[in-house]
């Protein structure tokens, strides 16, 4: 008997994320793990007119290819995959990992070697979503991989992932509807503001956010969402910040992240553990050492770390830096092949102003 939070993950994604209508061609990416989740979505496309067509990544592949391929082969772009991102109506791509550290040996640059075959696929994803060509979408499915990661047995993770996406509810497109308004109500309220201060625990930073627009992530683009983000002007960060949860990228978690900005570059990075594999990555490119985004955490059905961004950004309390690659339909203009996300936990003893005014203390929006 299929899990009823399954079915009901399947068509919001299909209704809501993804708004699938008849005749849309949807590429659904996941490995063959995912298939109780793959089956449902490919019900709901088909009883909404679609054409869907799965593409399964078998465990092992990628690995191969980046301990051994060719920088040729690292740049090559499959013409199923290019075919997805660039003529596709519908794009839904599923965490579904059965060993998050298969990566863990492999050497950072060659890592972005292949983080740029994607950049022409993103830029396309992006330019396409822009106007409206394309409707994608990232979800998981629960593995013996995630829950490990969250400390959790697999039962309790699933019911962590669901209560995250809200598929508890029998109803769970009013509930993003519900944090679509409240989020809508932040980003027009901060439209036309200049300058965020955070100070916490081992944090005291500024940042631009000048002529920057604020994006809400209410469960289209990420399924859980819950934040609202922006790029803040490249050159503007100054101060220092601490993330206390672990910093995993690429398939390594660094540990207790410091950071120090001076207009807006990294000029000092310290972790208590993962130091090497911190400075590397910081290497990859001019554009690594600066930040890409700047966001507000707004899921409070998400309340402990799993070590998955995908729900670690939206934890309720938080926010969280991308060093790397920018928005542009947020006005970020940072180029590099890394975007990667760090999360403040900022609960307790913390202070967000924006142009002088209290807008959230100790995780709590004041406004």
């Amino acid at each position: 008997m299929v899990d009823i939070r399954l079915q009901r993950m399947a068509r919001l994604l299909v209704t809501y994320s993804l708004q699938v209508e008849k005749g849309d061609r949807l590429a659904i990416i996941a490995g063959p793990v995912a298939a109780p989740i793959i089956r449902e979505v490919y019900r709901e496309a088909i009883r909404a007119g679609a054409h869907p067509e799965p593409m399964i990544d078998l465990p092992g592949i990628r690995e191969i290819l980046l301990q051994e391929g060719s920088n040729e082969q690292l740049l090559f772009i499959p013409s199923a995959r290019r075919m997805a991102f660039e003529q596709y109506e519908a794009l839904l791509m599923f965490f579904s990992a059965e060993n998050t550290r298969s990566l863990s040996s492999v050497d950072p640059a060659r890592m972005a070697v292949s983080q740029q075959s994607m950049t022409e696929l993103n830029k396309a994803q992006t330019q396409r979503s822009a106007e409206g060509e394309l409707n994608w979408s990232i979800a998981m499915f629960p593995t013996n991989a995630y829950a490990q990661d969250a400390n959790m047995s697999l039962s309790d993770f699933e019911d962590f992932v669901y209560r995250a996406c809200f598929l508890d509810d029998e109803d769970p497109v009013a509930r993003w509807q519900e944090l679509a308004a409240q989020q809508e109500r932040f980003v027009q309220w901060l439209k036309g503001k200049h300058t965020i201060h955070v100070r916490g625990q081992d944090t005291d930073l500024t940042l631009s956010i000048d002529g920057r627009t604020f994006i809400s992530d209410h469960g289209l683009k990420n399924l859980p969402g819950g934040e609202f983000f922006t790029s803040p002007i490249e050159n503007s960060a100054n101060g220092y910040i601490r993330f206390s949860f672990p910093a995993t990228f690429g398939g390594r978690s660094v540990e207790d992240v410091r950071l120090r900005f001076v207009d807006g570059k990294v000029i000092e990075a310290t972790a208590t553990q993962g130091q090497d594999y911190l400075d590397k990555i910081l290497a990859l490119d001019e554009g690594a050492r600066r930040l890409g985004e700047f966001a507000f955490g707004n899921n409070h059905n998400i309340d402990r770390c799993t070590k998955n961004i995908l729900f670690d950004e939206k934890m309720g309390g938080t926010i969280h830096l991308a060093l790397g690659a920018g928005f542009p339909e947020a006005g970020g203009s940072n180029q590099s092949a890394l975007h990667w996300d760090m999360v403040c936990d900022l609960r307790q003893g913390s202070e967000i102003h924006v142009d002088d005014e209290l807008f959230c203390k100790d995780g709590q929006f004041l406004i």
